[in-house]
């Protein structure tokens, strides 16, 4: 399919000092466009310049929520050659999602064709500086002017770019955890494993309390028992449980991480013991009591991988320490050397886009 441009007449200045670049505030000149209409499938693909969309009052993701999104890096090398983490991985997901949302697939090899012909056209907003990268955002919206409770029949897709700051400017320090026990974000048979709108939306009233308490992000519990560990906001998790590496098994209401998914391999290819299983919230307390809780952290695109030193549940305070762990080091340093090209790519998981 033929990819169409109108390119600006009056590009931005690009951000001077990379060190103060902070997270989707800034955008660069030109997103990418695709339209969707029942009968005649998804059709003319367009990098245009970054604009307001115009959409219907009665537009369906308006009143339905009926969206989905992804979340990728592009990053640029020591050699200035700028690369792609597993692009193929967020594509899959994101037909994943779209089945979910009853929203019509989208040819991946056509998303990701679309994608580096956008990121050619807006290379030079790649930054440069260390631990900077240019965030992409992915995403679909139902459009039908109608109202009615039913999958739509005009949707959108765009990608928009942003040059994102290094998540970690003092350092990789670990965050604190607050653990919620009252309030649910998904659970088994519901939405849990989409990226959609609503999910991050349920999760506002339980951040909004962590916030209050001094913590910085939300670990939810399953939605039944309210015992057993999920993830965080935008990460999986992982604990370090005497010589056991655990994380929560997908069990149907937990995103399927694309990090989460690739410190597995290394773990597993480094000879630790990963186990993918159900964690309660009282089982990391015991062991925690009895010294075995080691580590823990979490995972995902925005901050690759996070130290967690600290969880709140309840009355109970698990204190794991204010320095990163070896373990999580090793972790950061490898995904963050493979994505901006330091070390060998073993797995072949970096997509060359151009220099």
């Amino acid at each position: 399919m033929e990819i169409r441009m109108e390119l600006t007449e009056t590009p931005k200045a690009k951000p001077t000092d990379e060190s103060q670049l902070g997270f989707g505030s800034v955008f660069t000149d030109h997103m990418l466009v695709m339209n969707y209409a029942k009968g005649k499938g998804w059709y003319d693909p367009r990098i245009v310049p970054y604009a307001p969309i115009p959409i219907w009052p009665a537009a369906s993701v308006l009143h339905y929520s009926q969206t989905v999104f992804e979340g990728l890096k592009a990053y640029r090398d020591e050699d200035g050659r700028i690369l792609l983490f597993r692009p193929e991985e967020n594509f899959r997901r994101l037909n994943e999602s779209n089945r979910r949302l009853c929203i019509p697939e989208i040819d991946e090899t056509l998303l990701l064709d679309s994608l580096k012909k956008l990121l050619e056209v807006e290379k030079d907003w790649v930054p440069r500086a260390a631990g900077t990268s240019l965030y992409i955002r992915p995403f679909v919206i139902a459009v039908d002017n109608i109202l009615g409770v039913h999958p739509a029949h005009e949707y959108l897709y765009m990608v928009i770019l942003s040059p994102s700051g290094a998540y970690y400017k003092q350092g990789l320090n670990p965050v604190k955890i607050y653990v919620e026990g009252a309030y649910v974000r998904a659970a088994r048979g519901g939405t849990g494993t989409a990226k959609t709108g609503g999910n991050y939306a349920a999760s506002l009233k339980a951040q909004d309390e962590a916030n209050r308490q001094g913590y910085s992000q939300v670990l939810w519990l399953d939605g039944i028992e309210r015992r057993y560990i999920e993830e965080v906001g935008a990460m999986n998790v992982f604990f370090v449980v005497g010589d056991e590496v655990i994380t929560p098994a997908l069990n149907g209401s937990i995103l399927p991480g694309i990090t989460r998914k690739s410190a597995i391999q290394l773990l597993e290819g480094w000879g630790y013991k990963v186990s993918q299983r159900k964690v309660s919230i009282d089982e990391l307390a015991e062991a925690h009591g009895k010294g075995l809780l080691k580590e823990a952290f979490g995972t995902g695109t925005a901050a690759v991988v996070s130290p967690i030193g600290e969880l709140k549940f309840g009355d109970t305070i698990m204190d794991l320490g204010g320095t990163i762990g070896p373990l999580t080091q090793r972790l950061y340093d490898n995904l963050t050397g493979i994505q901006y090209g330091r070390l060998e790519d073993p797995y072949n998981w970096s997509v060359e886009v151009c220099k």
